[in-house]
């Protein structure tokens, strides 16, 4: 039988002690009591780690009571407490409703994770720290009508908070001083101003899953504490910001050697055991030939990827592509390159900062093979047919790089595909970003009808909600979500309001308009983007530009150059005091003058037409390995959407979704793409190549670099290893196009002179385990 008890804190004049207390409690469960009311004395733990053994809710009434009052709360557990409480309200709160009539001390919602916290005053220092979610249970909600105290939220590892700043004075932060220090997870909403924020975080606008959480999430807190009449002053949704984490890339964080590379090149050289097995290949005196041999060749035919493959985002093996070239097969050569890209001369051509390069073989030679130039070789290929109708179909969302690739492979497989865009252009940001300074329309946009002329079918000016992305799902055999990152992060110091955002002004000019800047223009950032910004200061006139970062530019170095050709300026590190009217004032003292500030530090995506069961507690997409949602096996989710990375990174991204869409839907199992380890450079024998003359390379064609190319990995069919080779034991075979070497075990003795010339490092020596095991 369920029943209700009132305890009293005192006794006969006298405190009991807690452990009294909450002996009556017990005893009070024990015979069927599900509702107290506890006139405390401030003893501690009230309301905390109970439940009835076949279910029932719990309710505690709570007045005057001590430390951590419903700490460790469990689900089905009601704590009202009337008045204020001292430290640890809600600590380690695993799933109870604690509503809280007055303020809260220290600590409050301290380490919870789960249940919902309803504060109806402020709270003080540390709240929501260490806040945590297990995503087997739903995640903790801590809601405060005022204010919070000063390092709140420090550690913050998911969950959300809402703080909503009302009754707080003018020009006083509403979370204190250095709140968020620490975070890595969860969101804060916040209403008010705010000041001396970590910056291991962002300050974001909402979207409008953000707005519809708050604005139902609102009434109920506002009914729990008995101030409906506050819900239209909240509600206005213009004064509410987030604060997420920084991700692990966004903090620029050192990372630290591997234990291999520390034993390879720090400790001792070629590594602790490198005077036993360093091999120098010369033929051993012991000659024997078969199952005897010490060690035995492998003709390990594209079994590593080349340097430019490996750091390719896009996976081109530009190595298979020169041998095509180098072969006469010019026309599969080019078209090989479409088999993963579809934008090879605007993307790879123009815009790519060309990690192919920074590692490319030929470095140790003269200079890097022209990949970026080869680029340009495929700009107006024309492709075959694309495969038959296979009677499934694929909605895309968003127009960008990485929709347009992944609409562009699906309906070569066979698929039809319909790709939606809010925009009234296609392009994404390559077509609304990018400066033609950088980046040449007329070839963006013949790569777009590439696109295009393969049939897929594009909805300009559609903007997807939750139920049109719900009727997709229904309707499509499956799902991409390729959105992009078209909401700028904005960081609140004062004067941020007088800022424009650098994505927003970059559009502007691509669009045809002439945003006004005055002559002296300071950019808030120092990465890719913000050189673009740069260069369309100085093409809206513009005289001195001058771009600002906390540390080193992140751009890379011909972007830099680029800007600083135009006459910019670049200082770091720089942490931004304020902004005013006459300009920026930083940390240090200084100032400089400018009649426009553009802050661009970074993107977000706007993903509030997915239901949260898709988003992490930051607000952010959850995928796989395979970049599949969780939540919905039929979507695939892409690029920026993800995590902002490069144009090529987006390519990757479409054609990978593409390709495990086909998978899924043919029932065959999905693809992480492992790539192949890169070649060992030791492997690559630039001996065999002699350094050619800089200016004589800069007039050399691309379809001459068949004559560069070191083809790491990639047998180049030289034959030297056939000439070479003391016993004849090699032998080339050639069937169906397909060549290969191979050596006899009846004539090798394993000497290694075939790995020792190999210029490409296809043969390899492997020791003979089997003999050594013998022996």
């Amino acid at each position: 039988m369920s029943g209700k008890a009132h305890i009293s804190g005192v006794k006969n004049d006298k405190r009991i002690s807690t452990q009294n207390l909450l002996k009556e409690i017990y005893s009070g469960l024990d015979s069927g009591i599900r509702e107290f009311d506890v006139d405390a004395s401030g003893q501690h733990n009230i309301g905390g780690a109970l439940w009835a053994e076949n279910g029932e809710h719990l309710t505690f009434r709570v007045k005057n009571p001590g430390q951590r009052a419903g700490s460790m709360g469990m689900p089905g557990t009601t704590v009202v407490i009337e008045g204020s409480a001292p430290a640890d309200v809600g600590w380690l709160n695993a799933g109870a409703e604690i509503i809280l009539k007055g303020d809260g001390g220290d600590t409050t919602a301290h380490c919870a994770a789960s249940g919902k916290i309803y504060v109806a005053g402020k709270t003080g220092t540390r709240s929501g720290a260490l806040m945590k979610y297990d995503p087997r249970y739903t995640a903790p909600e801590f809601w405060v009508l005022k204010r919070v105290g000063s390092f709140s939220f420090e550690f913050m590892g998911g969950g959300y908070a809402i703080v909503c700043g009302h009754g707080v004075s003018e020009g006083e932060s509403v979370l204190g001083d250095r709140s968020c220090v620490g975070m890595v997870g969860g969101t804060v909403y916040v209403r008010g101003f705010v000041s001396g924020l970590s910056d291991e975080v962002w300050m974001l606008e909402l979207d409008d899953a953000d707005r519809e959480f708050l604005r139902e999430g609102l009434g109920v807190f506002l009914g729990k504490i008995d101030k409906q009449e506050l819900y239209s002053e909240l509600s206005d949704m213009a004064q509410w910001h987030k604060i997420v984490a920084k991700t692990h890339e966004e903090r620029h964080e050192v990372r630290y050697m591997s234990a291999r590379d520390f034993r390879l090149k720090k400790w001792v050289e070629g590594g602790i055991f490198g005077d036993l097995v360093q091999e120098d290949f010369k033929v051993t005196d012991y000659v024997e030939t078969g199952a005897n041999r010490l060690r035995i060749p492998e003709w390990r035919n594209a079994k590593y990827s080349a340097p430019c493959e490996y750091n390719c985002p896009v996976f081109i093996p530009t190595q298979k592509r020169i041998a095509l070239l180098r072969q006469g097969k010019v026309k599969e050569a080019l078209e090989l390159v479409l088999e993963h890209s579809p934008f090879p001369a605007s993307v790879c051509g123009q815009v790519c900062p060309n990690l192919c390069q920074d590692e490319c073989s030929r470095l140790h030679v003269d200079v890097p093979v022209k990949i970026k130039e080869m680029g340009m070789l495929s700009r107006d290929v024309t492709l075959p047919a694309a495969a038959a109708d296979n009677g499934c179909k694929v909605a895309v969302i968003g127009a960008g790089a990485a929709g347009l690739t992944a609409g562009f492979h699906l309906k070569r497989m066979g698929y039809a595909v319909d790709i939606l865009e809010a925009d009234s252009v296609i392009g994404g940001k390559l077509m609304q970003v990018i400066p033609e300074d950088r980046l040449a329309r007329d070839v963006l946009k013949a790569e777009i009808k590439r696109i295009l002329d393969t049939g897929v079918n594009v909805k300009t000016d559609t903007r997807v909600d939750k139920d049109m992305f719900a009727d997709l799902c229904g309707k499509y055999d499956a799902v991409v979500v390729a959105v992009g990152a078209h909401n700028p992060v904005v960081i609140p110091f004062e004067g941020h309001e007088r800022l424009v955002k650098g994505l927003d002004f970059l559009k502007k000019i691509n669009r045809g308009e002439k945003p006004a800047v005055g002559k002296k223009v300071v950019v808030i950032g120092a990465g890719n983007a913000a050189m673009d910004v740069v260069i369309g200061a100085y093409q809206m006139g513009a005289e001195e530009v001058t771009a600002v970062d906390i540390q080193r530019p992140a751009a890379f170095e011909k972007e830099i150059e680029h800007a600083e050709k135009l006459g910019a300026k670049i200082l770091f590190p720089k942490f931004t005091d304020k902004v005013t009217d006459k300009g920026i004032h930083f940390k240090d003292g200084s100032f400089i003058e400018a009649d426009t500030v553009i802050i661009s530090i970074g993107d977000r995506p706007d993903v509030s037409f997915l239901g949260r069961e898709y988003l992490n507690e930051r607000g952010m997409t959850l995928v796989n390995d395979f970049m599949q949602s969780p939540a919905n096996e039929k979507v695939f989710v892409t690029g920026d959407t993800i995590k902002q990375g490069l144009f090529t990174h987006a390519l990757g991204d479409g054609r990978k979704a593409a390709i495990n869409i086909d998978r899924l839907l043919k029932g065959r199992p999905l693809d992480a793409f492992k790539k192949a380890p890169m070649i060992p450079q030791d492997k690559v024998k630039d001996e065999f190549y002699h350094p050619m003359n800089s200016t004589r390379l800069e007039e050399m064609p691309a379809e001459d670099e068949t004559k560069r190319c070191m083809s790491c990995g990639f047998c180049r069919d030289c034959g030297f290893c056939l000439d070479i080779c003391p016993q004849q034991a090699i032998t080339r075979t050639e069937a169906d196009d397909k060549f290969e070497y191979v050596s006899s075990a009846s004539k090798c003795i394993g000497c290694g002179i075939c790995a020792g010339v190999c210029p490409c490092g296809v043969w390899t020596m492997t020791d003979n385990l089997i003999k050594f095991m013998e022996s």
